[in-house]
């Protein structure tokens, strides 16, 4: 399996030029970090920032997929974090390197419960949330989204067949906090949680 991330797609001061289609980036099974285990901080940066994304898990094998049939593609959501290693990131844009030393490294994408997607009333209008340490540091919802989930799963199929059981992020609302050890990071889909785990 696969996780497929959404890069920029949420209005922000960081995006000056939208893009016409999203920019996707792969990470690999090691990246993925299962609910309440800790997140450690890895060796290698010193900056991590905790970009929260609504996932969307495959249900069916499926390659040139037409818009109007992409919610057929999809039939559970969670949260998950793009525990982004910001100064790495820098680093690599500023030299021309490839990405995944700041974005794919092991557990660097911590995942919530699954639920159903029949269990939300407007799937195109849904309220998330990112809490540290008791503070609410992100509150979004997918209706603030440049590109939606249909368009997000049509594109991404274009170029790289999805398969059941992959995971989509489709993207982060603007975040420049960092996180530090000790750190308590709870995500939130309709005040329902179903993603918290410990920065160590």
């Amino acid at each position: 399996m696969k996780i497929i991330c959404i890069n920029n797609n949420y209005f922000s001061k960081e995006i000056t030029q939208i893009a016409n289609e999203p920019v996707f980036f792969i990470k690999s099974e090691n990246s993925l970090s299962r609910n309440k285990l800790p997140f450690f901080i890895p060796d290698h940066s010193k900056r991590i920032i905790p970009k929260i994304n609504v996932v969307l898990k495959v249900c069916r094998l499926g390659k040139n997929i037409q818009e109007k049939f992409a919610y057929r593609y999809y039939d559970e959501i969670t949260i998950g974090m793009d525990m982004e290693a910001a100064d790495v990131l820098e680093n690599c844009k500023k030299n021309g390197l490839p990405w995944e030393p700041a974005k794919a490294y092991d557990s660097s994408a911590p995942f919530g419960n699954f639920i159903s997607i029949t269990d939300l009333e407007n799937i195109s209008d849904i309220p998330f949330s990112l809490f540290k340490n008791g503070d609410c540091i992100v509150n979004a919802r997918t209706s603030e989204m440049i590109f939606s989930f249909d368009k997000i799963i049509s594109h991404v199929s274009k170029f790289v067949t999805l398969k059941t059981g992959d995971y989509i992020f489709t993207g982060s609302p603007e975040i420049n906090e960092s996180v530090e050890i000790n750190d308590k990071l709870e995500c939130y889909i309709n005040n329902k949680k179903l993603l918290w785990f410990n920065v160590k």
